[in-house]
């Protein structure tokens, strides 16, 4: 009887991952695709993380994060605090919100926590890995693995590297392959949004997850994208800097790749132009003379202002807006055609000028009716109810065009829950309204009564 090997359709279990005992490995031997034990800085405790990318740790990078973290950690030995600090792990916290992931120096993770490596598929030609080992080869493959990892940890070192190297080299690849992907596609025009093109999901209904699926989707991934390759790419930017507020990157956005790993990105918070030091963004101010969004204003209540941008006459701006937006949601994939968009951006003012708040675009003709393409509250705006304001403003104006909307799907995690948040609040009024005056109402007249499209007001019963 021969040896039987795996078929494409085979419905066998995966094998097992093959975990290394705790202090057994190499910091230098770890590898995208190792889920390791490390230190989270609000968590007591190390908690098991996914490792998406190595990099080498820079020194301005180390100065400024990771010298406070290195004093935590007790290093027996000059060289293993040297490789502490000259790596670090790109990682993603396992049954954490993906917005959480972070990079972190080499320091935090926990060597003396077993390690388990990434499994790797079988061929057709591997025939001996198509049968399982027993317990004792099992212990035994474990141990000689260990003694492997520590052998070879120089040369494994050099693929962790090599690997680093390589997600830099694909991000300007990445981003060269979409601004090529753009030229050959500048006469469909239409149907590419300004930093966002759904390229599976936009076809697919939201509807098709389980209430109790979609919440912990949410909570894990952080938006209810299906394109896994995507939503797993690294995030290059550590932190940025906008007018005096400073925040964390929370996705990959493409900026020019000599500003990738930086430790802060400055950002003038009227032109939206980037700079990668503070001198450079301090010399930008002195000069730029502009102090709101280059649009029309067309709405002012008190402090709140809000502007309408058109994507054809303001292509640098909006670009920018897009780039930034991009930071912020990993759902979308940034193009650079805004010229089918118009945006609409939100301001709030004071002694300085006028300062960006948020945005949403939309289609200047939209087949779908869809009144928002892109929406976003910068994260130091959130939670004050700014994202609802954006949000009735985008039905307001869907009253005056006298027509239904909704917005593009999918949404990201928090988009869909303001939106919810929103359709209940506003239908339940209409509703209590119309209970009030002792009359009926149906589903055709509270979306002409609130501009929300039908399946809208269905979804959010």
């Amino acid at each position: 009887m021969g040896v039987p090997t795996h078929s494409p359709l085979s419905n066998e279990p995966k094998p097992a991952p093959l975990v290394s005992p705790p202090n057994t490995v190499a910091l230098s031997a770890i590898i995208s695709g190792c889920k390791v034990f490390a230190k989270r800085l609000d968590e007591p405790e190390a908690i098991k993380a996914e490792v998406l990318g190595i990099r080498p740790a820079s020194v301005q990078r180390r100065s400024r994060f990771a010298k406070p973290l290195i004093k935590e950690e007790e290093t027996t030995a000059n060289g293993v605090e040297k490789e502490a600090e000259s790596l670090e792990f790109y990682l993603h916290w396992i049954g954490y919100n993906k917005r959480l992931d972070e990079w972190v120096v080499g320091s935090r993770v926990h060597l003396d926590q077993s390690i388990e490596w990434p499994v790797v598929n079988p061929t057709p030609s591997t025939s001996a890995s198509s049968t399982a080992p027993s317990p004792k080869q099992s212990g035994k493959q474990a141990r000689k693995s260990s003694v492997i990892h520590k052998r070879d940890s120089s040369k494994l070192r050099k693929v962790a590297l090599k690997n680093a190297q390589k997600l830099t080299h694909d991000d300007e690849e990445d981003q060269d392959q979409e601004e090529h992907d753009h030229e050959e596609d500048e006469e469909d025009e239409a149907d590419d949004d300004e930093d966002d093109d759904d390229d599976l999901d936009s076809d697919r209904p939201l509807n098709q997850f389980s209430k109790q699926d979609e919440i912990e989707k949410l909570r894990t991934s952080g938006s209810m994208t299906q394109s896994h390759h995507e939503i797993s790419r690294v995030k290059n930017l550590d932190r940025i800097q906008i007018g005096k507020h400073e925040v964390e990157a929370w996705y990959f956005s493409p900026y020019p790749i000599e500003f990738a790993h930086i430790p802060i990105l400055y950002i003038c918070e009227f032109c939206l132009l980037f700079y990668g030091s503070e001198a450079q963004i301090h010399r930008h101010r002195i000069k730029c003379t502009l102090l709101h969004p280059p649009g029309n204003e067309i709405y002012r209540s008190e402090e709140i202002h809000f502007f309408e941008i058109d994507g054809r006459r303001q292509k640098t701006w909006c670009r920018n807006l897009s780039l930034l937006s991009k930071c912020f949601l990993d759902h979308k994939t940034l193009y650079y055609d805004v010229d089918p968009f118009l945006y609409y951006v939100m301001c709030q003012r004071d002694s300085n000028g006028l300062h960006l708040i948020g945005y949403f675009s939309k289609e200047k003709e939209s087949a779908e009716n869809y009144n928002v393409a892109c929406i976003l509250t910068l994260p130091q705006y959130q939670r004050l109810g700014f994202g609802k304001l954006l949000i009735e403003f985008s039905y307001e104006l869907s009253k005056k065009e006298g027509k239904l909307g909704s917005p593009e799907k999918p949404l990201s995690d928090l988009g869909l829950l303001s939106y919810r948040a929103y359709w209940e609040e506003t239908i339940v009024g209409f509703i209590l309204e119309c209970h009030k005056k002792s009359e009926g109402v149906s589903i055709d007249e509270i979306a002409q009564k609130t501009a929300i499209v039908h399946g809208d007001v269905m979804h959010s019963e």
